[in-house]
């Protein structure tokens, strides 16, 4: 190995010779060479640590489309090699990603291909690495790129890092009659993505830290029981107090028509409903259509507007704000609202 350590740094010091002269071409194909040949060879550590390197050098001097190209290759000698997910990858592949220039187009198609490889070598983490995952969010997160940021986090298991990111989202981009909206999609989303222990860390630190949540439960705002109330029946798993918790919240609930789906969804996993039928609204569809669309329940007031048309106290306007702040990027990997059977897609990788 020592000779072989050897080699690299020899051809890095070739290479970063070509680049202190300004021949960054010629650097960029030295290290596609070198780096083939150590692939044929086999010897696919060598490879990525000299397509890291190479790499790294090239974005630090803003050649983004070379250094890109090359961290895409890193990535291919990884899947090569099988290489596992280890501290000191995940390090590598999430350094040269955040050195990108965020309008390199090659930067979100080599995010993909990294969430790929990763969860071809752990095939128990099929939608990627949460710790990989988890190194995404907080780049997205230091760039204020929340929407990005709230994904990589729910399919991470950091959730105190996802209540602290959401509590900033809320305050700088959302409305204050949405502070218990943001957190209860996470947790919902959470809970569809069968990681209880995350989502009950989020909840607890949002409400905990939130300076406009001021109280512990029972909270003055009725989603947030909802969503306090529905992780203690988690436990239970029973039925009836599932639904008799989603006709008392309805009004809640019907806040956000995601709910409903994701709510089908946990009530799938978590408390024994069947599969949907292949019916548009299928089994625990249509029992929460029974449930959810029928009067108003007694968890919010009813108010008054000046026509006199009944309405319950959400402006429809912050609805569409906070969905707008959930899918203003258009990259295919931002966290969509998805309808029951598009969850699964949603949550998932394209």
């Amino acid at each position: 190995m020592a000779s072989i350590s050897r080699g690299v740094e020899r051809v890095l010091a070739k290479c970063e010779a070509c680049i202190n002269a300004g021949n960054y071409y010629e650097a960029h194909q030295m290290f596609r060479t070198v780096s083939f040949r150590y692939n044929s060879q086999q010897k696919y550590a060598e490879a990525a640590d000299l397509l890291y390197r190479g790499a790294l050098i090239l974005l630090q001097h803003n050649q983004h489309s070379s250094g890109a190209d090359l961290s895409l290759l890193l990535l291919e000698s990884l899947n090569k090699a099988k290489s596992p997910v280890t501290e000191e990858t995940i390090s590598n592949v999430t350094k040269l990603f955040e050195v990108m220039d965020p309008d390199c187009p090659e930067r979100y198609p080599y995010l993909t291909k990294a969430i790929n490889w990763s969860s071809k070598v752990h095939k128990e983490h099929k939608r990627g690495h949460p710790d990989l995952h988890r190194r995404f969010g907080i780049i997205f997160w230091q760039e204020r790129n929340y929407a990005q940021a709230r994904y990589h986090y729910i399919h991470s298991t950091d959730g105190e890092a996802c209540a602290q990111m959401l509590l900033e989202f809320h305050r700088t981009q959302g409305y204050p009659s949405e502070v218990d909206m943001f957190i209860t999609q996470a947790v919902l989303q959470y809970l569809c993505l069968q990681n209880k222990a995350t989502a009950s860390v989020c909840f607890e630190v949002y409400t905990q830290k939130h300076p406009e949540i001021s109280q512990t439960p029972p909270y003055s705002l009725p989603l947030l029981n909802f969503i306090w109330m529905l992780l203690i029946a988690l436990d239970g798993g029973k039925l009836a107090v599932f639904t008799v918790l989603c006709e008392k919240y309805q009004v809640s609930i019907n806040r956000d028509p995601n709910y409903k789906e994701y709510l089908d969804q946990i009530g799938q996993t978590f408390f024994g409903v069947p599969p949907p039928q292949k019916t548009p609204q299928g089994l625990f569809g249509n029992l929460l259509q029974n449930v959810l669309g029928g009067s108003m329940g007694d968890d919010e007031q009813v108010i008054e507007t000046p026509s006199g048309t009944p309405s319950n106290n959400r402006s429809s306007r912050n609805h569409d704000n906070f969905s707008a702040l959930f899918n203003s990027n258009s990259s295919n990997l931002s966290a969509e609202s998805p309808t029951t059977s598009k969850i699964e897609k949603a949550l998932d990788l394209d």
